[in-house]
């Protein structure tokens, strides 16, 4: 500071540091930067804990997913391979021109009725399958959102 009229530099007091005094207020904020850190690492590994079981989730429900569309593509595969070698034995049968135009648009109108059921069912089976996998993802944004509303 620089001299006043009315003050020297030596006549300015500055309060008297009180060691005891700082002492115990760094121990309260430490106390309280402890229990702000310990807070965030348990809410952290909370959400740790919930991300690694709703991957776990994901994964377990997209392997299912996975595993009956497999089974229901196979299933389609041999019930069209069957047919298509049902109507080859027939057409081999065949005696006539009339019988083989009969049969191939018996056959024709059979494997659209065919397409399009095994289109609904793996439209059904996929749509399913996509809930499930997204469900983990829904209930954990749904939770998020509840606690975010709460605190």
């Amino acid at each position: 500071m620089a001299k006043t009229e009315d003050q020297d530099i030596e006549t300015v007091h500055f309060p008297a540091l009180d060691p005891a005094k700082a002492a115990d207020q760094l121990r309260v904020v430490a106390e309280k930067v402890g229990e702000l850190s310990t807070g965030a690492l348990v809410k952290f590994a909370s959400g740790a804990e919930d991300a690694q079981k709703m991957l776990k989730s994901i994964f377990e429900n997209t392997k299912a997913v996975s595993n009956e569309l497999s089974l229901k593509t196979m299933g389609a595969l041999r019930a069209n391979a069957e047919a298509d070698l049902s109507h080859l034995q027939a057409l081999v049968g065949a005696k006539l021109p009339s019988q083989v135009i009969a049969l191939q648009s018996n056959f024709l109108r059979k494997r659209v009725e065919m397409c399009v059921e095994q289109a609904k069912e793996f439209q059904a089976l996929s749509t399913k399958g996509v809930a499930d996998v997204t469900k983990p993802i829904k209930d954990a944004l749904e939770k998020a959102l509840t606690d975010v509303k709460a605190a």
